[in-house]
């Protein structure tokens, strides 16, 4: 018979693990063991160490998946995760090793959503509530997209200074869903990082928060992803 894979979602900045809610019940009525990390967003090492534990948990095959800068973190963790057969990249960050998000910011066109980010005094970042539905979730339900303004947990400073190590999606099966109309990282820098992985690459018309919006056609990904690397 086949198993079913372990499948362990990490969300990005300016959100949290509740951010994958539709996700996880399409999963788990196809009898996936689905968990969610939820990252301090303090700084890589730290969200590298909870994803760790969490895959450290998992018994046998998992499919680890990342939305925006949860890319950067399934990236750097699953290079000492035995486990993890399948990363799945969710309009996210697929950085190379010495790469950062603020040295990829400083390269081609600025995404509109940049505009709404603004820093406290605390060393953190976070996202305009006023402006976080059109940046962030231009096509979720306007009552949730303001709900999740609300809720939004900050990136640190230095998470988005940290270099980037070496990268597991050189010797990991990938998989990358484009958000075509993603205002927070550009759908064409997504594109070219999905490309540098020689991901299997599916596009949406969706905004960043494509896991909200689309998430039939997320779980339909992260199942392809899971069967692909299916243990017998």
């Amino acid at each position: 018979m086949e198993r079913k894979n372990n499948i362990v979602l990490v969300h990005g900045a300016w959100a949290d693990g509740s951010c994958w809610s539709k996700v996880i019940s399409l999963l788990q009525r196809q009898e996936f063991n689905v968990s969610a990390v939820q990252l301090p967003l303090t700084s890589l090492d730290d969200d590298m160490t909870a994803t760790r534990n969490l895959l450290a948990s998992q018994k046998g095959p998992t499919v680890l998946v990342g939305h925006s800068y949860g890319g950067v973190v399934i990236t750097n963790a699953a290079s000492s995760a035995p486990n993890v057969t399948a990363l799945v990249y969710i309009a996210a960050f697929g950085l190379d090793e010495g790469e950062s998000l603020e040295s990829l910011a400083k390269q081609g066109p600025t995404p509109a959503g940049a505009a709404q980010i603004r820093p406290d005094d605390h060393g953190f970042l976070w996202i305009n509530p006023a402006g976080f539905p059109q940046a962030f979730a231009a096509d979720v339900d306007p009552i949730e997209a303001r709900v999740m303004a609300v809720t939004q947990r900050p990136l640190s400073i230095r998470s988005f200074a940290a270099k980037s190590g070496p990268p597991a999606w050189k010797h990991i099966p990938s998989w990358y869903l484009v958000s075509q109309n993603d205002q927070m990282i550009p759908p064409q820098a997504e594109e070219f990082m999905a490309k540098r992985m020689r991901a299997t690459i599916h596009s949406i018309a969706a905004s960043h928060a494509s896991m909200v919006s689309h998430p039939n056609e997320v779980a339909e990904m992260i199942v392809q992803a899971a069967e692909s690397t299916a243990t017998k």
